[in-house]
């Protein structure tokens, strides 16, 4: 090892060592919040088509006891024995009771009206958690290129590479606070 050349480091150096440092600590979060939002839009999806599937299965029996209703009441009124007419008035308003708490029953929010609701939330959350995905793959895209275009200024003392780094650094930052603030605000995805 040789003594003057082995401990002296270019102060311009460790300023740029440091750099490199800061855009990958901003690289590890923007990872981190595009794992989870990915997962997130994941999960929105996954609600979505089973409150979707959900509403389908409530639409199929409303339209079934709305129609065995109908054809009920057809029969009611070829019917000539009291009693079976008073037993079929009391199917048929059992029928079209049930019917309507199919369409809506906001005490326990799965009536076709709730539901309907609920799988327009969470489709609006799941391209909400997409759009913020977007916006930290590309900031996780623009800090890989700035650390390596401050790796290349070390070894080729170009220096506008530095400042080509600084300034995707700074995109970055700017990508993820969207992602996190406001990813629906712009249009991009």
């Amino acid at each position: 090892m040789s003594g003057h050349g082995a401990s002296h480091v270019d102060p311009a150096h460790k300023k740029i060592a440091l750099l490199i440092a800061v855009l990958a600590l901003v690289l590890a979060i923007s990872e981190t919040f595009a794992k989870s939002a990915q997962t997130s839009a994941l999960s929105y999806n996954i609600e979505a088509s089973n409150l979707w599937a959900f509403f389908q299965a409530k639409t199929i029996r409303m339209t079934q006891l709305r129609t065995a209703a109908e054809a009920a009441e057809i029969d009611l009124q070829h019917e000539r024995s009291e009693a079976k007419r008073t037993a079929l008035q009391k199917r048929i308003e059992a029928w079209k009771k049930t019917a309507a708490t199919y369409d809506s029953e906001p005490e326990t929010r799965e009536g076709r009206k709730e539901l309907s609701v609920r799988a327009k939330e969470a489709e609006k959350n799941r391209a909400s958690s997409l759009a913020a995905y977007h916006y930290y793959e590309l900031s996780a895209a623009a800090l890989q290129i700035a650390i390596v275009l401050a790796s290349a200024h070390i070894i080729t003392g170009v220096g506008i590479l530095i400042w080509i780094s600084g300034g995707l650094g700074i995109l970055a930052v700017v990508l993820d606070l969207i992602g996190l603030l406001a990813p629906v605000a712009f249009h991009l995805f």
